[in-house]
Formats: C-alpha cells, sequence, structure tokens
C-alpha cells in the first residue's frame, strides 16, 4: 500500500518530468497547464486521494480561464472521487483515456534483460526524438510529447542504438525519491526483442546508484503488452485514472 506521501511524491514527480509550461498549487491540488498534446501536462491533479470538496471545482475552472489554458482534470478511478466524476459530467465533461499508475522495485527491473543495457545521455540526440515520430504514430503529439520530455529537469535520456540508428528510447526521471518511467518506444518492427527491457535495465543501474529504490509509471489501461513487460519486472497496480476534458464546442 501507499501512503500519502507516496502518491504526492510521485504526482510531483511526474510533472517535473514532463514540464508543463505552468504548475500552480491550489489547497491539495497541482493545476498543471500546457498548450501541448501530454494530457500529464495539462489536468489539474489532486496529491491525495482523500475527500476533496467538489466546491473547489469553479475556484480550479477559474483559474485555468484566467491564464488563458483549456482546464482537464486527471483523476482517479476510485470511490472517494465519485463526487468529482458525477459533478464533471452534470457539466457535460467526458471521461477519457482510462490509465493505470503502476509502481515496484528498482532492482527488479534489470530482470527483464540479461544483455547490455541501453546508454543514457543528459540531453536526447536527434535519434531520441525521431522515436515519437515513427510508424503509426500522430506526427503533431509524437513532437509534442518529445518537447515536453526533452525540457525537464533531473531526467535522463535512455537509447538503445544498433549501427548508429536509436531501435528503442525512454526518459528516466529521477526526483521526489523515484524512478519515474516515461516515453518508452521501440522501434515498430523490432517489438518484442527485449529491447524496452535494456531501456529499464539502463534506467535501473542509474537509479540504484543514486539510491533510489521505488518506480514508477504510467500506462494506457489497453496496452496489454507494455502491461505484461511492466508485470514481469514486478510492477503492480497502484491506481488507476482516467482524464476529464470539457464539452466540445462547435
Amino acid at each position: 500500500m501507499l501512503s500519502a506521501a507516496d502518491i504526492e511524491s510521485i504526482e510531483r514527480a511526474t510533472l517535473q518530468a514532463v514540464a508543463p509550461e505552468v504548475v500552480e498549487p491550489m489547497d491539495g491540488w497541482l493545476l498543471a497547464m500546457d498548450h501541448g498534446t501530454v494530457g500529464r501536462a495539462r489536468s489539474a491533479v489532486p496529491l491525495h486521494h482523500g475527500t476533496h470538496d467538489t466546491e473547489r471545482l469553479p475556484a480550479i475552472l477559474a483559474r485555468y480561464a484566467a491564464l488563458g489554458f483549456e482546464p482537464r482534470f486527471r483523476l482517479p478511478d476510485l470511490p472517494s472521487f465519485q463526487p468529482w466524476h458525477e459533478a464533471l459530467r452534470l457539466r457535460g465533461w467526458q471521461r477519457d483515456q482510462p490509465t493505470l499508475t503502476m509502481t515496484g522495485e528498482v532492482h527488479r527491473l534489470m530482470d527483464l534483460h540479461p544483455g547490455p543495457p541501453g546508454e543514457l545521455d543528459a540531453r536526447p540526440d536527434a535519434g531520441w526524438m525521431a522515436m515519437f515520430l515513427g510508424e503509426g504514430l500522430d506526427p503533431a503529439d509524437g513532437a509534442s510529447r518529445s518537447r515536453s520530455l526533452s525540457r525537464a529537469t533531473d531526467t535522463l535520456y535512455a537509447s538503445v542504438r544498433e549501427h548508429g540508428q536509436t531501435v528503442a528510447c525512454g526518459a528516466a526521471s529521477f526526483s521526489h525519491g523515484w524512478l519515474g518511467v516515461h516515453g518508452m518506444r521501440t522501434a515498430a518492427a523490432r517489438r518484442g526483442e527485449g529491447l524496452a527491457g535494456r531501456v529499464l535495465h539502463a534506467m535501473a543501474l542509474e537509479a540504484l546508484r543514486r539510491g533510489l529504490a521505488g518506480v514508477f509509471l504510467q500506462v494506457d489501461a489497453s496496452n496489454l503488452p507494455a502491461q505484461a513487460l511492466y508485470h514481469r519486472a514486478g510492477l503492480t497496480l497502484a491506481w488507476p485514472y482516467a482524464y476529464w476534458r470539457p464539452p466540445l464546442v462547435d
């Protein structure tokens, strides 16, 4: 079971890794605001999973409007947030993109691949950035995601390169006591070869060097292959969440 302090530290580490243009605190919430496509970087998120008064909702919406950002919420799918879900539905908001927050022990990541780990760099190179623009990916979304991750602090950029070409990558954040795993990508033609395990191995080695024991990540609830990989590394569900977006305006 995660403590309230664990939940808060994970949420703070998440926003540090995706680097929104604006982050403001408000009574147990962090209001992340961004003009990009990364949901975590543009959503209000609670810092604990206890009761939050829905009377806070208008103030949060007003703050987004005052700064010129479209409001979004990233809310746990937990009973304590049912009043928020209902309040947003009454306003015509829609639930979208169910996602899982998973946690585990850093040392277990090294069990995924016995071979050489990937490489870690202080800055993302062109090959790393190009992984977000590959086959089957939305170019605008990919560009936004790579920009968001590349401007983060306390983050290193993992790559597996073969013959001068990047075939797998990810971003590793080291903050608030956690290794955070973000932006995992593998070239479409190379999936199933254990390359993601090499990326995670590199991240784990650096996290252990820094004295970090816990790892967290967020994975789309529909991405079963990725979940299977993370389960093999001992990661388990910490909490599910979904995004809430306002009704579309014609």
